[in-house]
């Protein structure tokens, strides 16, 4: 089963509240919408995505346990961006001063920021072009780190703000750089 769009800007444009009481009465939809405004409906994931998304999340989360720079979101977390598009990221990290600004009411809502960093994991019926755009989406949005895993492709696509896409083949360890300072995502149970 592959995502699906609707086109619902030319019908009804729905402000942040009323796309969030949406999810929130159908909770068994995962729902995404972009900066125009259209309604995006994923399926679940499978077995191996899942398995692979779990993975990742638990590195991530016992890195940020143990240096508690930030706060770590499963995918599915809502986030509204600036653009006004409304993302859940496979994997998502805040940094913690940017966490900490935000009142009680807008962190038990969709966080009203963008990630610092997120990864997406290409399901096998995801659409590559799609989701290259969702990457876009996120920096030009403020996200400073972004990973694209091709399971598929053993790939991964790396995105930073004002550099060219940078493409590593089967790499064995990934790098948070500066963002996710001291952090390396080991990528040998993401390749099995």
């Amino acid at each position: 089963m592959t995502s699906f769009t609707l086109n619902l800007n030319s019908v009804i444009k729905l402000t942040p509240e009323q796309f969030y009481k949406l999810c929130q009465a159908n909770p068994d939809l995962k729902l995404e919408r972009n900066t125009q405004g259209d309604l995006i409906i994923m399926p679940p994931t499978g077995g191996e995505t899942g398995k692979t998304n779990s993975n990742i999340n638990a590195q991530i989360w016992l890195w940020n346990e143990q240096k508690q720079l930030g706060e770590v979101f499963d995918s599915s977390t809502g986030f509204t961006l600036p653009s006004g598009a409304d993302r859940s990221p496979d994997v998502s990290w805040v940094e913690k001063s940017r966490w900490d600004t935000l009142s009680k009411e807008q962190k038990e809502k969709f966080i009203p920021l963008c990630p610092d960093f997120v990864i997406e994991i290409l399901s096998p019926n995801d659409s590559l072009k799609k989701t290259q755009n969702k990457m876009q989406e996120y920096i030009a949005n403020g996200c400073r780190l972004g990973w694209l895993i091709n399971r598929k492709k053993q790939e991964v696509e790396i995105y930073r703000p004002g550099q060219d896409i940078e493409i590593l083949k089967l790499p064995q360890t990934l790098s948070g750089e500066s963002v996710l300072s001291g952090f390396v995502l080991n990528m040998q149970k993401i390749w099995e």
